[in-house]
């Protein structure tokens, strides 16, 4: 009886705390689960933002080439950037409170059907094209003679549901049409005249350099506003001329390695930059000059955004000068105020360099050739 009793004793003592063990490790499990999928939601979920907040100053000589260049600058001329962040739940909690940084909605970036991806093959395509204008404008205050070379065409965007998008990709060049050379983007539609949906078409195109070729089904696009009769037949691509400025003389060619810097708004300091390597002086005088804003091949300079982010990056790399675009009104009465916005953000942060008011490169060039040297 001794034994039973104490057999049973030790069967309960060995049940009561087997149980404890059981729960505890489904508790661990289920705490390590919740945490898992707090962590995954707070930093890996993304939400339909984007973060803007203050990117970098960067020294753009290294960024140009000349064979034929000026001697090394005594000051440093440099582009501004705007660094862009998917938003996730913590980056979005932050951007609510912190005083220097800004949120938007991706719809109020993007395009209409435009993905991420062809937002940054179009910000790529306008930060060439408006390296293309830079040099212009800086080949005509240079009095350097140059020449426009068309190099084919570029696919910005794809269209769904038709051909295009099953084959070609952002990025890509265009080259031919069946047999016509592509060089410019009314070459394709003149390819595609009086062809009808359910016809093919033999596209030659350059992926990453590398010719590749395929043929496409047309297929109807999209009526446009203003389009009448049938609908036009295409390959559903949203196309963007290509070219090339050439100096008349090889050793004042102009090339520029900018890496994955995208967008137009550096258009200005590359021409400045440009000028400053063809003509003798140095136009720096030993200033540390930053600043933003488009350029036209006329030397017109346009507003951009983000100013108020690459005032702050400016003052990091301790700008003596910053070159921010004129405030302008358009017909419609749409205002962007960039140079009132700039003065804004200087003061806040209270920095010592001086903002300056700049409508065209001439301006540029006049307030540098007023400094004395540093």
């Amino acid at each position: 009886m001794e034994n039973e009793e104490e057999n049973r004793i030790r069967e309960w003592s060995n049940d009561s705390y087997q149980y404890p063990r059981k729960s505890s490790t489904r508790r661990y499990l289920a705490s390590a689960l919740v945490g898992i999928v707090i962590v995954y939601l707070l930093f890996f979920v993304r939400l339909p933002f984007f973060i803007f907040m203050p990117g970098t100053a960067e020294e753009i000589k290294p960024m140009v080439t000349i064979p034929k260049g000026s001697d090394p600058e005594k000051g440093t001329l440099m582009l501004t950037t705007v660094r862009v962040a998917d938003a996730n739940m913590i980056n979005y909690l932050i951007g609510l409170v912190h005083p220097y940084e800004e949120i938007q909605p991706k719809t109020s970036v993007l395009r209409k059907g435009e993905s991420e991806q062809e937002y940054s093959q179009r910000q790529e395509y306008v930060m060439l094209t408006s390296q293309a204008s830079a040099i212009q404008a800086a080949y005509t205050h240079a009095k350097v003679p140059f020449h426009i070379n068309h190099e084919g065409v570029m696919v910005l965007q794809t269209l769904p549901g038709l051909s295009g998008e099953k084959v070609l990709k952002p990025g890509d060049v265009l080259l031919k049409a069946d047999t016509k050379d592509v060089k410019v983007a009314q070459d394709l539609l003149d390819a595609l005249k009086g062809k009808k949906a359910g016809e093919s078409i033999t596209i030659t195109y350059a992926r990453k350099k590398v010719e590749q070729q395929a043929t496409l089904a047309l297929g109807a696009l999209p009526q446009q506003e203003g389009d009448k009769g049938e609908p036009r037949a295409g390959i559903g691509v949203v196309p963007a001329d290509m070219q090339s400025v050439k100096a008349d003389q090889d050793d004042k060619q102009v090339s520029i390695k900018a890496g994955e810097i995208g967008g137009p708004s550096a258009g200005l300091m590359f021409s400045l930059e440009i000028y400053n390597q063809l003509v003798p002086e140095d136009i720096t005088k030993g200033y540390r000059i930053a600043g933003t804003g488009t350029i036209e091949t006329d030397g017109t300079v346009g507003p951009i955004g983000g100013i108020q982010h690459k005032i702050i990056a400016a003052d990091r790399e301790k700008a003596d000068f910053f070159f921010a675009p004129k405030d302008v009104t358009y017909k419609d009465g749409t205002k962007i105020t960039n140079y009132s916005d700039a003065l804004q953000r200087a003061e806040q942060i209270k920095t010592k360099m001086k903002i300056v008011e700049i409508g065209t490169m001439d301006d540029a060039l006049k307030f540098l050739a007023a400094l004395p040297p540093k």
